[in-house]
């Protein structure tokens, strides 16, 4: 096990800063996720961490030795940092069989057969692979291929595991059930990871911590549920799950909460929104997030409540995805009515969790 360190990381390509100004400590056993969508940084950050690319500035540092650092000019190149990869593609050889897949890294170490046999057959065995390994690439399954590029990231024993993407290639399903056994692995040895997707639900199901990404910058740092409930901006806001944007104005502010008064084009609509920012102030606008389910959604009496009219409702079983026009915002609200609704309907809303968040961001 391992602590990693990133400080003041950067990387560019030409004028084009890929990534910019990254901090982060990975603490040691931690399953933490670099999240965010195509060109944000994630994949730049894991190479520079591996030590297939450097950066243009900062240091990455191990057990807080530096083996990345701009300044110092120190680069340790890959197969000196201890750490194992498994790659978006496995690159599991075609002309080995398992075994000598898995094998391939102790090649390199100065290690007698029986040392090989008995670690490979372990981690095999770790990836439930174990009496497959005299067989070929091609007769497994692509979840069977993606084990065999976990063993052979796991034999040398690194302090730190690598995960650039693995399970994009297998169908939802399969995909599913890996998101378990890489998190149930991780457990069992205890090994600090850094994993990298652009799936919100593989994030969220198997990380100790997100590290949500944009534009080559940390946008936000936080367990699942922190960068769900309490998203730092409107980009984690409509990055990480589905939420409904509604402008606003603060009308006054009192410990971690606000009273807005909602920009929507009709009458007065006021909320009481839980504070994420010390920078709103009295007057100022701002934009109130809700998830849509936290929107409730009632019969509309004729008197009381936020009017609002239905523009579709999508019965989905064990709850209807709405479709709701209010003034001049369309609401989404995941609701589990008891009643029908029909297009053109008025109905009652009603909101739980409100988040207000500055509107530039």
């Amino acid at each position: 096990m391992a602590e990693l360190k990133l400080v003041n990381l950067e990387k560019s390509f030409g004028d084009f800063k890929a990534v910019r100004n990254v901090n982060l400590t990975v603490n040691d056993g931690e399953f933490v996720t670099l999240l965010g969508p195509s060109g944000c940084g994630k994949t730049t950050t894991l190479r520079m961490i591996a030590g297939f690319t450097t950066p243009t500035g900062g240091s990455i540092l191990l057990d807080d030795v530096p083996i990345t650092s701009v300044d110092q000019k120190i680069f340790l190149p890959p197969e000196q940092r201890d750490m194992g990869m498994v790659f978006q593609s496995y690159a599991v050889w075609p002309h080995m069989n398992i075994f000598q897949n898995v094998a391939y890294p102790l090649r390199f170490k100065r290690i007698s057969k029986q040392d090989m046999q008995e670690k490979v057959m372990h981690v095999l065995s770790l990836v439930k692979l174990d009496g497959l390994a005299e067989r070929m690439p091609d007769q497994l399954s692509g979840g069977q291929q993606q084990r065999v590029a976990l063993a052979r990231a796991l034999v040398m024993e690194p302090k730190v595991l690598l995960l650039d993407e693995p399970l994009s290639n297998l169908d939802a399903k399969l995909r599913e059930s890996m998101r378990f056994e890489i998190v149930e692995l991780q457990r069992r040895m205890k090994i600090t990871v850094v994993y990298v997707t652009h799936d919100q639900a593989e994030a969220m199901s198997m990380s100790d911590r997100i590290v949500v990404l944009h534009n080559g910058k940390i946008q936000q740092i936080g367990t699942a549920p922190e960068v769900y409930q309490k998203p730092a901006n409107t980009f984690v806001a409509d990055f990480i799950g589905m939420a409904n944007f509604i402008p606003c104005t603060v009308v006054e502010i009192s410990g971690e909460t606000a009273r807005v008064k909602l920009d929507d084009g009709t009458e007065d609509h006021f909320l009481i929104c839980a504070i994420t920012s010390t920078h709103q102030k009295v007057g100022e606008k701002a934009v109130v997030v809700v998830r849509p389910e936290y929107v409730e959604v009632l019969p509309y009496q004729g008197t009381g409540g936020t009017r609002a009219k239905v523009l579709r409702q999508t019965y989905l079983g064990d709850k209807s995805d709405c479709l709701l026009e209010l003034g001049t915002v369309q609401l989404r609200a995941n609701t589990q009515t008891n009643f029908a609704l029909e297009t053109g309907q008025e109905v009652s809303v009603s909101f739980s969790r409100p988040i207000l968040l500055d509107i530039d961001e």
